[in-house]
């Protein structure tokens, strides 16, 4: 059990978790996903669907701009939600251009589509459950030789089924290398997820994390204090 602890309850600095968010909203969120919505043919409906849950989650994100340290906790939970989020809006931008870039007809891709979206989201957490508990991340962080093969069928069936969709419904290779990609980054984004699951595992297990992060969730002025201290002493 020491082993899970010590593997699961790494914290990076309120710094980082500030300069993520900046660049997670920025880059992944709008820039990768949100702009495809916006680029000609223009959809209304498909845009509305994104820019939601967009905006929801880039208001409060704002709070781990502003004051990170003070909003520490709360951090992991923010990142798992996100995580969903971001990989929704990349379903919306896949969906967008299947439907007015590639001009497919009928409720089949979209349906396959969610069924493939919920698979990855719960194929990821399901895989996170599965190596923290069997000591899977433990053994990574002492670069132990493992199998890796659980890590990846989320993801690739995620990816395939994309794949299978582009090719069925047209001949483009500029549109089948943007799915892809897209596809590619919702990777990315639904293994985030899992921090939904860290978040409360913290919450269960505060006393550890405090154990071995002191600091953590106090606001930066107590920090300093804390700081000095030590070094009076």
């Amino acid at each position: 059990m020491d082993n899970i602890f010590s593997s699961y309850l790494k914290f990076d600095s309120p710094k980082s978790n500030k300069e993520g968010v900046i660049g997670y909203l920025l880059l992944f969120l709008y820039l990768m996903g949100v702009f495809p919505i916006l680029a000609v043919p223009f959809s209304l409906p498909f845009l509305l669907a994104a820019i939601v849950p967009a905006t929801l989650i880039t208001c409060w994100g704002i709070i781990y701009i502003i004051d990170p340290y003070k909003y520490e906790k709360s951090y992991y939970l923010y990142l798992g939600v996100y995580g969903v989020v971001n990989t929704y809006v990349f379903f919306v931008s896949i969906q967008k251009m299947l439907y007015k870039n590639l001009e497919i007809n009928g409720w089949s891709p979209f349906m396959f589509n969610i069924i493939l979206f919920i698979l990855l989201i719960l194929g990821m957490n399901w895989m996170n459950w599965k190596a923290l508990y069997s000591e899977t991340y433990y053994k990574l962080q002492q670069k132990s030789s493992i199998p890796v093969g659980w890590a990846s069928i989320a993801g690739a069936s995620y990816i395939l089924g994309q794949i299978i969709l582009s090719v069925v419904y047209t001949d483009s290779g500029i549109s089948i290398l943007m799915i892809v990609c897209l596809t590619l980054l919702s990777f990315f984004t639904a293994f985030l997820s899992i921090n939904i699951h860290r978040y409360f595992f913290i919450r269960k297990h505060m006393d550890r994390a405090l154990a071995i992060y002191p600091e953590f969730g106090l606001p930066k002025d107590e920090r300093r204090r804390k700081k000095k201290k030590k070094r009076k002493r």
